[in-house]
């Protein structure tokens, strides 16, 4: 699979730049931001978005930098801004290049003059640095660099005010500027000791983010500068410009920072490593020692269920077992505290905590299971016990040994809102909430056997038993050929939607082979795409694929209809459960179709969901956790039964048969009733 590589000819082509967006993170919670060309689109963009205080709140303190290049009294604006559907300054026509490993890089060129500009987000610590370098010059070059200051919450907008300070205070090889009590001080230096700063405080009004306006937001947006840096600069060299909430000692302090940082990044030269490097961008590290996975870039924050989803695949998959048990232990205390493992509290998603036992079945591969019983074995068991008790009348186990879920509002990862209720609502028994549940029973089940523990296996030995046969009885739909979606008292919903993915995929099933191949065979002609399972048959009356960017269009089809990927990694192991190591031609081919997306959105990384139909363009949040996680997982499954597989060719089985055979009819729209 190929690396990044950015047309040259298309970089001064806002279509085609101002879709590529840029993404580094300082594993704290903090993060920079941008287009490839440097042209904020989104209110969340901005050179330095950061946490300022201990809770996971980030704000954007610098939204950019301006550069202006200035020779023989002529001033060429390097910057790119729109404003009321017009771009100006148009800095855009001056790049040459775009390079994306090991960090960010612009080239640009002005007559005769080359500037090469690497913006680097230094990891554990909230500061950006940029070094320019003057590549080639024929006159005497000055380099103007103005801040624009934002200090607000990621998700508001600045507009001018009069409370807000315009000083700068001068502060060795630089200043410090804090527009509002509360904020920290942003420290501004630069490691050239003869430049100079020029006070001009003053207010830019209407900054146009198009992305939050094609969304249906406010999307307009006044900074404030509190002044230009200016120097002279020679061919060959290079200055650094540093933005940080703590002050540098000394210029050389300065370049030691760069050139230390820029030494520890890792070369992101293939589909692999750019997956890679993008998994380590969601794991932060918080104060009072809280490890959390952040969700989405750039508007989610760390959620219970995409957590637990995503932790395999983020950390396990690159042999971080301590990210993903440090993880674990923040989300274990938070499910103690918030009086989820006791009953007090419906969690956030019915399924939730039930995620946990999928990251612990690979986590056991890594630390062994007498050390992952000695660990977690409480918790396990409390989560199991907390659900057989159940959370009010919100969820509950029934007599049948299924689970309920029924409340106001919705309860399962399907639950999104739109005009005020729920878009799918599932009240009953929802089909993943089954295939968690048993899978969770079944493994607590197996690792307390073997460990020893008699009094919890005597008192659920008898459940999993009735699980199944109450759930082959209530959702097997025997002449479709798959399972319900939910089954309740008035309905037994027939929608082919990816959560029957979840009841092939874990590692406790609850059908026997022959059904798993015909939910295979419905999934392979109804939801299987290049960029993952829909989340609804296209033939269902209900069903929307591509659609406007605005917030409302997306959000209805964001579960009837849009490509996901993380169901798809279950999908792969199911089809690798039943085909053994004959599945890695089918799976190589699956995990091929995603090498164009990495260039596309946030460079290096994946979106959280895609159209339905050709050509799956991207939507939702640009870089996705469980995304990033799903892909990488099944790169391991590939690599882990590739090892297997024998020199010769074998002959396909009928598992392997069943979950590569190819649609007998394409798939058209049609309407289907309940």
């Amino acid at each position: 699979m190929s690396g990044l590589t950015f047309d040259k000819r298309e970089l001064g082509n806002l279509e085609y730049s101002l879709d590529r967006e840029m993404l580094a993170t300082d594993r704290r919670g903090g993060y920079m931001s941008t287009t490839i060309v440097c042209c904020n689109t989104r209110k969340y963009h901005g050179l330095m978005v950061a946490p300022i205080d201990q809770s996971d709140r980030t704000y954007v303190l610098l939204s950019s930098l301006d550069e202006t290049i200035v020779q023989h009294d002529q001033s060429f604006n390097l910057a790119l801004h729109r404003f009321d559907g017009t771009y100006e300054p148009r800095g855009h026509k001056y790049i040459t290049d775009f390079e994306y490993t090991p960090t960010p890089t612009i080239t640009y060129r002005v007559g005769g003059v080359i500037l090469k500009k690497e913006l680097l987000w230094v990891h554990k610590r909230t500061q950006l640095m940029i070094r320019y370098t003057l590549v080639d010059a024929h006159s005497d070059t000055t380099l103007r660099l103005r801040p624009l200051l934002a200090f607000r919450d990621k998700h508001a907008l600045s507009k001018a005010n009069m409370e807000a300070d315009g000083r700068a205070y001068p502060i060795p090889y630089g200043v410090k500027c804090r527009l509002y009590e509360g904020f920290p001080w942003l420290y501004m230096q630069l490691d050239k000791a003869d430049a100079e700063f020029i006070a001009a405080p003053d207010w830019y009004y209407n900054f146009e983010y198009r992305k939050e306006l094609a969304r249906g937001y406010e999307g307009h947006e006044d900074l404030l500068t509190t002044g230009y840096f200016e120097f002279k600069i020679k061919r060959g060299e290079s200055v650094i410009f540093s933005a940080a909430t703590d002050m540098m000692a000394s210029p050389e302090t300065i370049s030691a920072v760069y050139e230390a940082s820029l030494a520890r990044r890792t070369h992101k030269v293939d589909f692999l490593s750019c997956l890679q490097h993008s998994a380590r961008q969601f794991v932060i590290r918080r104060p009072e020692n809280r490890t959390e996975v952040i969700a989405g870039y750039p508007w989610f924050g760390p959620f219970m269920e995409d957590t637990f989803m995503a932790l395999p695949g983020l950390t396990l998959t690159q042999g971080h077992k301590e990210d993903c048990i440090d993880a674990l232990d923040t989300a274990v205390r938070d499910l103690a505290t918030s009086g989820i493992l006791d009953g007090r509290v419906t969690p956030p998603t019915a399924d939730a905590p039930l995620w946990f036992y999928y990251t612990l079945q690979e986590l056991e591969a890594h630390i062994g299971r007498k050390a992952l019983w000695e660990k977690y074995g409480a918790q396990m068991k409390a989560i199991l016990e907390a659900y057989r008790r159940g959370f009010g009348e919100e969820v509950r186990m029934h007599d049948n040994g299924l689970l309920w879920a029924s409340a106001e509002r919705p309860l399962t990862w399907m639950g999104t809102i739109v005009d005020g209720q729920p878009l799918t609502p599932r009240r009953g028994y929802p089909v993943e909430l089954q295939a968690l549940w048993y899978n969770a029973v079944e493994y607590t089940l197996a690792v307390a056997k073997k460990e020893g523990d008699k009094e919890f296996v005597d008192a659920w030995k008898e459940l999993p038993k009735r699980i199944k046969t109450s759930f082959v009885e209530k959702f097997w739909l025997e002449e479709e050929g798959y399972v319900a979606d939910y089954v309740n008292y008035d309905e037994v919903n027939k929608f082919i939607r990816a959560n029957m993915a979840v009841v092939c995929g874990l590692n406790y099933k609850l059908v026997d082979d022959e059904k798993i191949v015909r939910i295979l065979m419905t999934i392979r002609e109804h939801l299987l795409t290049p960029r993952g399972l829909r989340t609804l048959s296209p033939r269902n009356m209900l069903y929307k694929s591509n659609y406007n960017e605005d917030q409302r269009s997306q959000d209805l089809a964001s579960r009837n209809g849009s490509a996901w990927i993380w169901p798809l990694s279950l999908y792969v192991k199911a089809c690798f459960d039943l085909g053994g190591e004959k599945y890695v031609d089918e799976a190589r081919h699956i995990l091929d179709a995603f090498d164009d997306e990495l260039q596309t959105k946030c460079i290096g990384s994946l979106s959280e969901r895609f159209e339905g139909d050709p050509p799956h363009g991207p939507r939702g949040s640009v870089s996705h956790a469980t995304s990033v996680a799903g892909v990488l997982y099944i790169a391991e499954l590939i690599e882990r039964y590739a090892k297997k597989r024998p020199q010769r060719k074998a002959k396909k089985s009928v598992a392997e048969e069943a979950a590569t055979q190819k649609p007998k009819k394409k798939c058209v729209r049609k309407s289907t009733k309940k």
